[in-house]
């Protein structure tokens, strides 16, 4: 690790690669786990789906010391439109990066092919109040979204847990820098998402941001205002969230 400070609540950890950044994520995210279930019989996790994702998901996957058949997994968006067997499906991507690698108690997928939108919105919502959130790994876009709550969409207040969103054009364009899609056009315009407070609601949050791409949405988190013109900033008003991120993405930082 190259640096640690904290600004207000949030602690953040610099580190020179991504995958030391992923590493070092993973054993935290572990240790974490452990002692929640020190505590209680079973937990329930929010995963990401993203690329960005990937180096902190594959180490995740590799502690199987933990008691997996003890944890409720859910993810925090879903694209409106795709084909079930789409890859770019965060559903479909967090199957093939951990879902299908780790024994869990039970994995709870945002789409269900028999119900509209509107009707799995409700149906994830209603799972969420089943199942408290203990922790959230997630990630920042290149636009400052948490999940899919992009800057005009995103409410620090909304009385929602989950949502139907549409995207705005740097998150689209996201999907395509990421690889996901090989145009703007096949990018889908809709989305299904958990919102702002649905996420603030977990006990720990562990955000894992790694690449020059979101080193201007990083800054923005860091050091402007918290404010929904940024919905990542809303991370520095939680009593116990880390922010990961490598010297890529930190590199217009002034802290």
């Amino acid at each position: 690790m190259i640096k640690e400070f904290k600004v207000d609540n949030l602690k953040v950890k610099i580190f020179e690669t991504r995958l030391d950044m992923g590493v070092q994520a993973a054993i935290e995210a572990i240790d974490c786990i452990k002692m929640l279930l020190s505590e209680k019989e079973s937990i329930n996790i929010i995963f990401a789906a993203a690329p960005s994702q990937n180096d902190f998901l594959a180490s995740l996957a590799g502690h199987t010391e933990i008691d997996w058949n003890r944890v409720n997994a859910f993810h925090m968006d879903e694209y409106i439109g795709l084909t079930k067997e789409a890859p770019q499906g965060f559903g479909n991507f967090l199957k093939n990066a951990i879902f299908e690698h780790l024994p869990f108690r039970n994995v709870f997928y945002l789409h269900s092919d028999d119900l509209s939108a509107k009707e799995n919105c409700e149906r994830y919502e209603n799972l969420l109040k089943e199942y408290p959130t203990d922790i959230v790994f997630m990630g920042i876009g290149e636009n400052g979204h948490i999940a899919f709550n992009d800057p005009h969409v995103a409410s620090f207040t909304d009385l929602r847990r989950v949502k139907i969103v549409d995207l705005d054009i740097e998150c689209r364009q996201q999907q395509v820098n990421d690889g996901c899609f090989t145009s703007f056009e096949a990018v889908p315009t809709y989305a299904m998402t958990l919102t702002v407070p649905s996420l603030m609601c977990a006990r720990y949050i562990f955000c894992i941001v790694p690449t020059e791409r979101k080193a201007l949405a990083l800054k923005a988190t860091i050091e402007g205002a918290i404010e929904e013109k940024c919905p990542a900033s809303i991370l520095r008003k939680h009593a116990s969230a880390t922010l990961y991120i490598d010297k890529p993405s930190a590199s217009l930082l002034t802290i």
